[in-house]
């Protein structure tokens, strides 16, 4: 498992989606990933401290989750399959010091809206990193060219996707390349 960082929330000029852009901690590796507006807002309104007169849903469940004496861990995006990510919630629950770790299935979008009002870490497994992740070119700032990334696998000793994985991920590959990423390593929020 990798840990990474909410680098930006995005919107696609394509099509209007939610893209969130999660940043590997220790690299230059960025994993984008689509969300709904709903989520897209609750993970913004939290990033940016905003103050909302009523809790939102994702505070009533980190709400509910400490009512039952629970504690939420780190969350963990765990899959990805046919173009959909998969994520776990990490929860320690238990009392009069006997506790037990428990996962939860969730949606990436749900799981980092919780992880950021929880305040704790958000990791990806390094499968999905290596289907889903895109690196810069650092002098352009674009996302790195298909011989780029060719010779970083090559380096890391791992294979290729086959064909039927790479048919199965075109409507990403178009998502990601249609993307201007060019001012991520600026640091500036959208």
């Amino acid at each position: 498992m990798l840990e990474m960082s909410i680098d930006s929330i995005r919107v696609s000029l394509m099509n209007y989606q939610r893209v969130v852009i999660l940043k590997e901690k220790d690299a230059d590796r960025y994993l984008p990933i689509w969300i709904g507006p709903s989520e897209a807002d609750a993970i913004a309104v939290k990033l940016q401290d905003v103050s909302v007169p009523r809790p939102l849903t994702h505070d009533l469940l980190g709400s509910v989750i400490d009512a039952m004496g629970g504690v939420v861990k780190r969350i963990v995006v765990s899959d990805l399959q046919n173009d959909t990510f998969y994520a776990k919630i990490i929860l320690e629950v238990g009392a009069n010091g006997s506790s037990e770790s428990k996962e939860v299935d969730s949606r990436p979008s749900d799981a980092i809206a919780l992880a950021v009002r929880s305040n704790v870490p958000i990791f990806v497994e390094e499968p999905v990193l290596e289907k889903a992740g895109v690196q810069l070119d650092k002098d352009t700032g674009k996302v790195a060219t298909e011989d780029a990334q060719a010779d970083q696998d090559t380096k890391k000793e791992s294979k290729p996707p086959g064909e039927e994985e790479l048919r199965g991920m075109s409507a990403f590959t178009d998502f990601v390349e249609g993307l201007d990423l060019g001012d991520l390593e600026k640091g500036s929020p959208s």
